[in-house]
């Protein structure tokens, strides 16, 4: 039997340990068995004994990240034989060392948390963004908390989301209530038609992925870039543009998958990669094999010739 290990990251005073002592009062969550817990980092919160002792956990620190090695936490699995394993992980630590490491005999990480102080995330965002879109875009889960009436709920939600679209996403205040939403968009989403300006683009992409819903039958009127190879079916091709989502290193194509009506095949078919375009389509909630799923269509009615956007990449906030 596989032994599950619960990962936590984020950085320090993010409420990770706050986060692990609560899943340690949960019996559902312990169920009796022997719990190994690693902690990376100690922060101003720190463990009780005797809730460690309750809940049948056992605790090693490891202090710095060279200290953080494959005989190490084998020598960790022998001395205490868990049947599950917790490990907090250093929010400055790189999470590629933990991800390409060889774990200990049946040790599995089966889900990855990271927690976020929402006063500070525009400071890491605009600081240190590769570290924290790197646990992004392994989280399972991300929670931001100690939100406020300044918390800008949307705009996080979408940087999540733009480089893990399956990622949960939860807001909480300082007491643990859930925030008012106050997602903001650049334009207006009652629109029938929705004119989208050229910065608007991944702010709305992102918000479509995530919520096709509030676009089904929408028309779009956007500005985009032409992707097409041969892998795409007749008569469609991407229309998006180019987003840095982590660094410098890590520029991605986005856009929805497209098909034509019948008076723009041959339009579809002239087009050349990278040519920008003036795109209006209307959006159709539909399965797509492009997404291996349901998601937004764009069925485009109207294609003419446009200008470069004056910026080369789009954002999400």
């Amino acid at each position: 039997m596989d032994i599950p290990v619960f990962l936590f990251s984020g950085f320090l005073e993010s409420g990770k340990t706050t986060f692990i002592r609560d899943t340690l009062e949960d019996p559902g969550f312990t169920e009796g068995d022997k719990i190994l817990l690693l902690v990376c980092e100690e922060g101003e919160e720190e463990y009780d004994e005797k809730q460690l002792s309750a809940s049948n956990t056992v605790i090693e620190y490891i202090e710095d990240e060279e200290s953080f090695t494959e005989s190490l936490i084998a020598s960790f699995a022998l001395k205490h034989s868990p049947k599950k394993v917790i490990i907090e992980w250093n929010g400055m630590w790189r999470l590629e060392k933990l991800m390409t490491m060889k774990l200990p005999k049946k040790w599995q990480i089966v889900q990855m948390i990271t927690t976020v102080a929402a006063p500070t995330f525009d400071l890491y965002l605009n600081n240190m963004r590769s570290v924290i879109m790197e646990q992004f875009t392994n989280s399972d889960m991300v929670i931001f908390n100690r939100c406020d009436e300044n918390t800008k709920i949307g705009s996080y939600r979408r940087n999540v989301k733009a480089v893990n679209p399956a990622a949960q996403v939860y807001f909480e205040n300082a007491d643990g209530t859930e925030p008012d939403k106050n997602d903001t968009l650049p334009y207006d989403i009652n629109a029938d038609v929705i004119e989208l300006e050229d910065e608007d683009f991944g702010i709305w992409f992102v918000d479509a992925m995530d919520e096709p819903e509030k676009y089904a039958g929408k028309t779009i009127v956007t500005k985009a870039l032409v992707y097409k190879n041969m892998r795409l079916p007749e008569g469609t091709f991407i229309p998006g543009r180019y987003a840095m989502t982590c660094c410098a290193d890590d520029v991605r194509f986005i856009g929805p998958f497209c098909k034509s009506l019948l008076t723009t095949d041959e339009k579809i078919r002239r087009l050349k990669k990278n040519e920008c375009i003036k795109l209006t389509a209307k959006v159709v909630v539909e399965d797509c094999k492009f997404y291996k799923g349901e998601g937004p269509v764009l069925y485009a009615s109207e294609i003419e010739p446009a200008a470069l956007p004056k910026n080369e990449f789009v954002y999400f906030n």
